[in-house]
């Protein structure tokens, strides 16, 4: 059972699916810190020698790769590899969509200025050349002669532009352009890009050469009109080289450094197989690293023993823990509290080790498992806590007791007593089970064993003992770590869901009409969210916090206003719908002001998701102006969650059914299907995990709820298809 199976399980305890890679390197450093801490804290036995097979050469041995390891590539191969990869980038061209109007002004720049020179020196060949050539055209002086009649001019003109026209929009590059360039070429068009072939892009040369069809046919002429193309012709197509260059470069970091990446436990080669290329390099890379970490005498040689063997089962819960939780293993801060959790435990248990090396059951690892369970799932816990016996049973500091038994069934035990966690009487019973069951492995140890009555009456006190220490340090220890991860388990729900805390009690004095709001969405999220499956208190307590944003200005909220003049009525549509689109951003302002987690700030910034504030909207329209779409927006994100999209939907509903004059559940069914329908037009709960099957469960029970609801509000425009709207939309 994942944590998404586990009933009453926060939606924020379940890490966000990624789609991008996750970087190993950080949760490779945290494992090899715990496995450090380990090696540093528990002396223990010298490592066996890694041999080197050549290529070709036949194994002698298994080898095992006792930590995880890269083997790099030379440079000489990563360099090869980058440059390769860079030339897959096809070149980016840019649309210049200006530079027709460009060419065309140029043009009829040059032709005011030839008009105005042969004007004014109708005789000078040499003052008409040079008042071409500040236009940068160069006219012979029989060109000069053929053009002093104002028509041929004109017609030249004509013809010029007529170029432009036909073949500048369908996008020419400068001449050389495309020179060493084969293949597709990327043409981007605005946000648009497509691949085209180089060869079927027009260079300025084959522009020319096609433009002479519009120009004179004698060769003077060709040639006049050759040098105004010349002097005028603006590229449409330019190089964008900075961005091709960054496509390079980027392409050119995304090569990995390393040719392979050996885990902890990975067979390298077996006994009798013939030895690769590949498994010769993971040798020496691992006769390197083994050579680092290897001193010349039998102490050191026990060190590094004792280091391999750490790595081997910090390794092992880490590839465990991305096998079977990759949501969790994608979470960087979920991964840290794991290794802090799991460095804690360690720590207790070398504290164990000097003090009462005898009583393994003192060995903390409740605590780990409690954590981990309250935060994650039982699943994870579990196999924290057994690769926490596994690692602290083979110390040598606990051989020859029963470490490895005890603490699998005392970590055990923790991970599975400990469910959805509403009061905190229930953590007694976490004492109680972690006791029980530290209590029943003293017990069966000791009757196998032929111990004494009263060394098995001690190991059972002190698993007791454990128990209560390992319960009251993970209640001390969960706050800070819900903080961290931005998780929150129910105790902090319930916690958050105390009316008299200030912000509530803020919101019932200063906005009492929100506050009531709120308390009626909660129930009916709440019930939505039941009925699916999902976080219900998660849903109820966001409920609470969703309209927190008002209390900056709780009289331009309809719920909040009393008779007699409405606030809006002196406001101009677009300043109202600002006042009331901004109730997001000062909800999240004081959400954070008032340390509210991040779990049920989400609600804050969701529950209207991208919507318009319809009914300023048509005001604002209906006064004859042409509003941005943008300024009656609500700021979003749309709902990312279960629990943020059942409380959009039953905002929504609330409001819609309260304007209703008859509300039988058949017409109330009628309004609920609308809202969802609208939303799913809206494209409001694209990001939210929630089926068509769990939405006709959520309308089921809205309806149920709502059939007593009755409270009036404003219509929405039927030009949006809307059925209610309020001053104050929430």
């Amino acid at each position: 059972m994942t944590a998404r199976d586990e009933p009453g399980r926060p939606a924020e305890a379940r890490p966000p699916r990624t789609g991008t890679a996750v970087d190993h390197r950080p949760r490779l450093a945290l494992a090899l810190a715990l496995t450090a801490l380990t090696w540093l804290l528990f002396p223990a036995p010298p490592a066996a020698d890694y041999p080197v097979y050549p290529v070709g050469a036949v194994a002698g041995a298994n080898v095992i790769a006792p930590f995880g390891l890269r083997v790099l590539k030379s440079d000489d191969e990563l360099r090869r590899e980058r440059d390769a990869l860079a030339r897959t980038v096809q070149p980016v061209f840019a649309f210049v969509p200006g530079a027709l109007d460009s060419s065309l002004r140029g043009t009829a720049a040059l032709a005011a200025a030839l008009d105005s020179a042969y004007a004014r020196y109708p005789r000078d060949t040499a003052a008409v050349q040079g008042a071409a050539a500040r236009h940068g055209a160069a006219l012979t002086g029989a060109e000069v002669a053929a053009l002093a009649p104002a028509g041929r001019r004109a017609q030249l003109v004509s013809a010029v532009e007529a170029a432009y026209r036909r073949w500048l929009p369908a996008g020419i590059a400068a001449a050389g352009a495309l020179d060493g360039v084969s293949g597709d070429i990327v043409v981007r068009r605005g946000d648009e890009e497509a691949a085209r072939p180089a060869d079927s892009v027009r260079t300025y040369r084959e522009f020319a050469a096609q433009a002479r069809a519009f120009g004179p046919a004698d060769a003077t002429g060709a040639g006049a009109f050759a040098a105004l193309l010349a002097a005028t012709f603006r590229p449409t197509l330019v190089a964008d080289r900075a961005t091709t260059a960054a496509r390079r470069e980027q392409l050119r970091h995304s090569v990995p450094i390393s040719k392979f990446e050996v885990q902890a436990g990975d067979r390298i080669v077996e006994a009798g197989e013939v030895v690769g290329a590949e498994q010769h390099d993971k040798l020496v890379a691992l006769h390197d690293v083994m050579a680092r970490r290897r001193g010349p005498g039998p102490a050191l040689r026990r060190a590094v023993g004792a280091l391999l063997f750490d790595a081997l089962i910090v390794g092992l819960l880490g590839v465990t823990v991305l096998f079977f939780r990759p949501q969790v293993y994608a979470s960087l801060r979920a991964v840290a509290v794991i290794a802090g959790v799991t460095a804690l435990v360690i720590a207790g248990g070398a504290l164990v080790s000097r003090l009462h090396p005898l009583h393994p059951e003192l060995i903390p690892v409740g605590i780990a498992a409690v954590v981990i369970s309250a935060l994650f799932d039982r699943r994870i816990a579990m196999i924290v806590a057994l690769v926490l016996a596994v690692l602290l049973g083979g110390q040598a500091a606990f051989r020859g007791t029963n470490a490895l038994y005890l603490n699998i069934f005392g970590g055990a035990a923790a991970a599975y007593s400990v469910r959805a966690v509403r009061t905190r009487q229930q953590t007694y019973a976490w004492i109680l089970v972690i006791g029980a069951a530290y209590c029943a492995a003293a017990v069966a140890v000791g009757l196998t064993l032929d111990l004494p009555n009263a060394a098995i009456l001690a190991s059972s006190g002190y698993g007791v003992l454990n128990g209560v220490v390992s319960v009251l340090v993970a209640l001390l220890l969960l706050p800070a770590a819900e903080r961290y991860t931005g998780l929150e388990t129910d105790l902090t729900l319930l916690e958050w869901s105390d009316l008299s805390r200030p912000l509530m009690q803020r919101l019932s004095l200063e906005a009492p009409g929100t506050f009531g709001h709120s308390m009626q969405i909660a129930n009916l999220a709440e019930a939505g969210c039941r009925a699916v499956g999902a976080n219900a208190l998660l849903a109820r307590v966001g409920a609470y916090y969703h309209d927190v944003g008002k209390i900056a200005r709780p009289r331009f909220f309809v719920e909040n206003q009393a008779e007699g003049r409405n606030p809006h009525d002196e406001l101009t549509p677009l300043q109202s719908a600002q006042i009331i689109r901004n109730h997001v951003r000062e909800g999240l302002q004081l959400a954070e002001e008032y340390g509210v987690p991040r779990a049920l700030r989400a609600f804050i910034a969701e529950h209207h998701g991208t919507t318009t504030i319809t009914y300023f909207l048509e005001r604002a329209r209906a006064m004859g102006a042409e509003p941005r779409l943008e300024d009656y927006r609500y700021p979003g994100p749309v709902p990312q969650s279960a629990e943020t999209a059942v409380l959009m939907l039953a905002d929504g509903a609330e409001a819609a059914v309260r304007v209703l004059d008859d509300p039988a559940p058949a017409r109330v069914r009628e309004v609920v299907e609308h809202i969802v329908r609208q939303r799913l037009a809206q494209d409001q709960l694209r990001d939210a995990p929630l089926t068509l099957r769990q939405l006709e469960a959520v309308k089921d029970e809205f309806t149920r709820v709502l059939s007593g609801f009755r409270h009036a509000r404003i219509e929405y425009p039927a030009s949006e298809g809307g059925v209610t709207a309020r001053f104050g939309a929430r």
